[in-house]
Order: C-alpha cells, then structure tokens, then sequence
C-alpha cells in the first residue's frame, strides 16, 4: 500500500470512528449561542423593538452553577491579548477575559501615553512610557475596568475579567458563540457599555444547558443615551486643553 492510498484508509477509519454509534464525537464543538438585541429607549419592551444598526461589543458570560458541572481548562495557554494604542485610540475598544489574564498595552504611536485605570474592576497606573514600548497587567479581579489615557481624554478601552472560561462578545448582528460548555446550569450574565448597571443586573437569569438546549434566544438591551464618557484624569481634575489653539497636541 503506498503513502497515498494509506493516507486514504487513515481518513476511513477516522471518519467511521466519529460516526460509529456510541462512540463519542471528539470533534464536535459544544457551543452555546446567543442573540443581543440592542434597541432605542423605550422600544426594548415593544413586539418588534428598533435594532441598533451596530449591537457589538456586548459581552455575555455563562458562570456555572452546579458544583458537578466540570470547567474546562485550555490545552495550552494562549498568547497575551492586546489593547494596542493606535492613532489616539485602543485597539480593540472591548476585552472580555478570564480572570488571571495578563493583557498587554504596545505603544504603536509616535509619542506617549500614560494608561490609568482607577476606578471598578482592577486598578493600575502604568505610568509615562515612550512609542515602541509595551506594558502589562494581570487582571486578576473581577469586573470591568475602565482605561485611559492621562494625556489624551478622548482615549477610552474597558477590560471585563470574568471568573469562568465560558464567555463571548457579541458581533454586530448581535450574535454571541461561546464555545466548549459541558452540559449544567449556568447565571447568564451581560455587560453593555452604554446601559446602567442596574438594568444589566436585571437581566441575569439562570439557565440550563443540555445536548437539545444550546441556544439562549434573543436577549433586549436598553441602550441609556444619557451614558456618558466624560472623565478626569488619573489626578481626578479636568484635562488641561492645549495652551495654542492652534496647536496639534499629538
């Protein structure tokens, strides 16, 4: 039998092994599936609420509440996710991440910038660093963390550092996949930058997951227009505009 034709009966014998009966299917993804649909004030409770023309970045984890459901730890540990700084901005905007998660800060501008974050969730002050340098930090508490710049006021990011592996961030039809959850009852949980605290903690709920039961339907949120993304800086005073007005602050 040459190479070829071994390689052929290899593939044989695999695929009969995932569709043998009582075998199990080592290669299907236990995925779990959610919709968020963000709607204008007061339309979220109406039959067909006004979609938000962008639902992204609206994070949705599944914490388990069965002491015998069984929390899958990663083969291998990924690479440290990324909020790059890029033309006065983070890259990307939103984190979701596992608690214990060393998230990295490069600098990608010609110039510094000095990320802060020193209100909920993890508290940090990385200080002044240069273009071409990074920084780190480990957020190890859970919850979200705002982050700015103590330079720029325009710059904002948010780290939301759950306590489960079992967790997703929302495209912009809405759509959640999380992926590898066993079977057992999990709290639903969500978390929406332009919605009040209160609201997102009214919409938990518990929730089953089986073999027939892996897709959590449609979940409303009530965008709050009256969010707003004003802030001091880490000192906790106004940020100083530019002395020249016409001066391009970099």
């Amino acid at each position: 039998m040459n190479l070829v034709a071994k390689f052929r009966y290899a593939l044989v014998l695999l695929a009969a092994a995932f569709l043998a009966p009582g075998l199990p299917l080592l290669a299907q993804e236990k995925s779990v599936s959610v919709t968020v649909l963000v709607a204008r004030p007061g339309t979220v409770n109406a039959k067909t609420p006004r979609k938000e023309a962008d639902s992204s970045n609206v994070a949705v984890w599944l914490t388990p509440l069965d002491s015998t459901t069984e929390t899958h730890a990663p083969v291998s540990r990924p690479a440290a996710p990324k909020l790059v700084q890029r033309n006065k901005s983070f890259e990307p905007h939103l984190l979701i991440v596992p608690l214990g998660t060393m998230v990295e800060f490069p600098n990608k501008d010609p110039f510094f910038h000095n990320i802060f974050s020193l209100y909920d969730g993890k508290r940090f002050d990385l200080g002044l660093y240069e273009a071409g340098t990074t920084r780190s930090v480990i957020f190890d508490r859970p919850g979200v963390s705002f982050l700015f710049c103590n330079i720029h006021a325009a710059m904002s990011a948010v780290v939301v550092a759950v306590d489960t592996p079992y967790f997703g961030l929302s495209d912009r039809s809405g759509t959640v996949i999380i992926h590898d959850v066993p079977d057992g009852r999990y709290q639903v949980n969500v978390w929406y930058e332009r919605s009040l605290p209160e609201y997102l903690t009214g919409l938990k709920r518990t929730v089953t997951i089986t073999e027939a039961n892996r897709n959590l339907g449609v979940i409303k949120i009530a965008e709050n227009q009256t969010v707003s993304a004003t802030h001091k800086n880490k000192y906790g005073m106004d940020y100083v505009p530019p002395p020249n007005p016409e001066y391009n602050r970099p």
